[in-house]
């Protein structure tokens, strides 16, 4: 009896975990609004990214604000490989980082253990 308890929990603790790492999960979404011929969203930056996914509009200058309110090491960076941009993020700063928008596409961000992403889509 005891043995079938510690399989069925075994199996529901697994299932659980593979749903947590490979289950599709609500993701955050902002679309950028235009201001003065610039498109800003703010990033909040607390066990993860919120939004985690940003929309910007390709051709206008955008800036990403990224303030961390997470004491963890692994988010004190940002990285966007596909720009260049590796930033330190100070804990309670506001750290505002120019994108180029001139093509359109889908990238990645991560933190600087690459345990944590983004995703910006420019259209």
């Amino acid at each position: 009896m005891i043995k079938m308890f510690v399989l069925i929990v075994g199996l529901v603790l697994i299932g659980f975990i593979a749903w947590w790492f490979f289950g599709k999960h609500a993701v955050a979404t902002e679309t950028a609004d235009v201001t003065n011929d610039v498109q800003e969203i703010d990033v909040d930056v607390n066990g993860g990214y919120s939004p985690e996914k940003v929309v910007l509009k390709k051709g206008v200058p955008a800036v990403l604000n990224f303030t961390r309110r997470d004491p963890s090491t692994c988010l004190d960076r940002v990285v966007f490989p596909d720009f260049g941009i590796n930033r330190e993020l100070p804990k309670g700063e506001k750290q505002a980082i120019d994108i180029d928008t001139s093509k359109p596409g889908e990238f990645q961000w991560a933190c600087g253990m690459d345990m944590f992403h983004g995703k910006l889509i420019i259209k």
